[in-house]
């Protein structure tokens, strides 16, 4: 049997590099694209480097997507390139429009072209359903997008189900809940926060300052989401899932477990409040419904948020270790 191929935007990324891993035990040979920069960072597959094959792309330019698609030629893409934080859409709205929603057309155009055999997966968020309309939120549950983020992320949903249809191409969108990890980036309030614990602790700060404490969120760790991504394009047929954990946790509570595991006490003494970090439109109560994963792919979260919140805290102590 041959070696499958798979190609990874955003393989630099938190899920990315998580992907890679799963796909390289599974002997697969794995490309990824990444975008020219100034400073590359590289840190989170450094480990991989000479595992790997990289190509430059950009979800700006179709033509580099193209050359991307034929130089790697694979059976499975896998879209994971956005713009991904939430707040960053709010002060460049048109460029994540751009990125996130467009660059999904450019994706799937470039594989009409250059490899329409091969299959899909479309990173799709749970921030589509923003002002929820129903609780839990399942595949069926219409969107309501409160960030300039969830709005492009819905086009780029339904433009891969257009492409789906239109085109019969295997081409498939998870639409996962938050997930987090120890390669999270320090600008998501998990990960800001069991940072900022272990900062403290090391006596490298004094404080954390955050925004709703009582905002809630659906919280899984990213390496079990990036399996059922790769379950997806194993899959006969392309159909579209809700990937999450059926539980929601506050911020509070991700700051009581990570400050007790550092060994802290009382999280309040160290925590400010500051309305900076409020977003203009909050999302209210996201929870997502796994059953269609767990029925037809076999998946079903296997790491608590709190064994998550105290994973993340343990590797952010050893990583600021005096």
């Amino acid at each position: 049997m041959t070696q499958k191929s798979a190609l990874i935007t955003g393989i630099t990324g938190q899920d990315g590099s998580y992907l890679a891993e799963l796909l390289l035990e599974q002997g697969y040979e794995v490309h990824g694209m990444v975008r020219r920069a100034s400073t590359e960072k590289f840190d989170r597959i450094e480990h991989l480097r000479e595992k790997i094959t990289l190509h430059q792309g950009d979800l700006l330019d179709q033509r580099s997507l193209v050359d991307a698609i034929r130089a790697s030629k694979p059976e499975e893409i896998y879209n994971l390139a956005a713009m991904s934080f939430v707040a960053t859409s709010w002060i460049q709205p048109t460029l994540t429009a751009d990125f996130t929603g467009v660059g999904v057309t450019r994706m799937l155009e470039a594989m009409r072209e250059a490899a329409p055999e091969s299959r899909f997966y479309q990173a799709s968020s749970s921030e589509m359903f923003g002002k929820v309309l129903e609780v839990p939120q399942t595949e069926s549950t219409p969107f309501y997008p409160r960030s300039p983020y969830g709005v492009a992320k819905a086009y780029g949903h339904f433009i891969t189900v257009n492409y789906r249809e239109s085109y019969d191409l295997h081409a498939t969108s998870g639409i996962l809940f938050n997930h987090e990890s120890p390669r999270r980036g320090l600008e998501f309030v998990t990960r800001k926060i069991t940072w900022h614990a272990a900062a403290i602790k090391h006596g490298l700060s004094s404080e954390l300052r955050l925004g709703n404490l009582d905002a809630e969120r659906d919280w899984g760790y990213a390496k079990d989401y990036v399996k059922a991504m790769w379950l997806m394009l194993q899959q006969d047929g392309a159909e579209d899932y809700v990937i999450a954990t059926n539980k929601s946790n506050t911020v509070r509570e991700c700051c009581q477990i990570a400050f007790d595991e550092a060994g802290l006490g009382d999280f309040e003494k160290y925590v400010v409040l500051d309305p900076a970090f409020v977003r203009p439109a909050e999302v209210d109560h996201l929870i997502g419904d796994y059953t269609k994963a767990e029925r037809d792919l076999g998946w079903k979260p296997e790491t608590t948020f709190e064994q998550l919140i105290r994973l993340m805290t343990k590797s952010d102590l050893e990583l600021l270790k005096p």
